[in-house]
């Protein structure tokens, strides 16, 4: 959902804005997706979309 690799989710996870885990597990923490959802559409800056006839 963020598109970024292991080490970027592990500096984003550290961050306070970032919503606890619903629930941790011996295999890693899950999170509600609404959460991850709403912290995406709060702090992160959107995307520009790519136009497919500028160059570059």
């Amino acid at each position: 959902m963020l598109g970024v690799g292991r080490s970027r989710l592990r500096q984003i996870i550290a961050h306070p804005k970032f919503p606890p885990p619903f629930q941790t597990l011996q295999g890693g923490s899950v999170w509600l997706r609404s959460d991850v959802e709403a912290y995406i559409r709060d702090h992160r800056r959107a995307r520009p979309a790519e136009d497919e006839d500028t160059p570059g």
